[in-house]
């Protein structure tokens, strides 16, 4: 149940909020790991799942931002997620009194009740006002240095990507190709370069296109290979277009 290419992905969230009670226990217990790099990065700590409270608490705000999250707003799912795990997180530092801060809820309402529409509201404009730009900055510095490590800067990067639409698609496939397959991703990451001899033999695609669109096809699939540190990048691009 993992999320589509562009990030926001209405028709997995939209099945989550109709009702569907199997695909959401997958859908939460394929992303504990966001819920729990997320909390752990505002507890400044180590926490591990059934003896730390705020993963409980985390987790519970993941499940309730599925159901207050909203398409049509334009924004990817996961760093709207990310908000309101924190300020869930806030809400209940601030009343145990561990830490002094300012919260912009509701001070009696539970950690396990679904957020009031003000909790809703309130969570979409810290997202907009507060969060967005200081992301989006802060992937695009992360992915830079990460395509730092396959020798791939932004300026090369604009310069190996094609410019026809049929050439982009051929590339995207190639991409997804790669992060389907464990090993070859595997090495992709280990080695630094693409197996090019093996892309060949199960794409069809000449030998020429794959080295001139090499660039273009590590860099597209790190961001599928990465979908929670890159859902603004994700959000992006059409990588289902083929």
């Amino acid at each position: 149940m993992t999320l589509g290419s562009n990030g926001t992905v209405p028709e997995v969230l939209l099945r989550l909020q109709a009702g569907d009670a199997q695909a959401r226990e997958e859908f939460l217990q394929e992303y504990k790991p966001f819920v729990w790099k997320t909390a752990m990065n505002l507890c400044k700590r180590h926490l591990e799942w059934g003896a730390s409270d705020e993963l409980s608490i985390a987790l519970i705000a993941f499940n309730s931002a599925i159901d207050s999250y909203n398409h049509e707003k334009k924004v990817p799912f996961l760093p709207y997620a990310r908000v309101v795990i924190e300020n869930r997180l806030k809400d209940y530092f601030r009343k145990e009194c561990r830490i002094q801060i300012e919260c912009p809820y509701d001070a009696a309402s539970d950690e396990g009740t679904a957020f009031s529409p003000a909790e809703i509201q309130s969570a979409w404009n810290d997202f907009r006002d507060r969060t967005i730009e200081d992301e989006r900055r802060e992937e695009l510095v992360e992915y830079e240095k990460l395509l730092g490590n396959f020798g791939i800067d932004f300026e090369s990067l604009v310069e190996a990507s094609p410019k026809h639409r049929d050439s982009r698609e051929t590339l995207f496939r190639v991409a997804r190709l790669v992060v389907s397959l464990p090993d070859m991703m595997e090495s992709l990451l280990k080695k630094k370069q693409l197996p090019i001899n093996e892309l060949v033999l199960k794409t069809g695609v000449n030998r020429k296109t794959l080295e001139r669109g090499r660039k273009f096809i590590i860099a597209t699939a790190l961001v599928l290979f990465y979908p929670m540190e890159f859902p603004y990048i994700r959000s992006y691009i059409n990588f289902d277009a083929s």
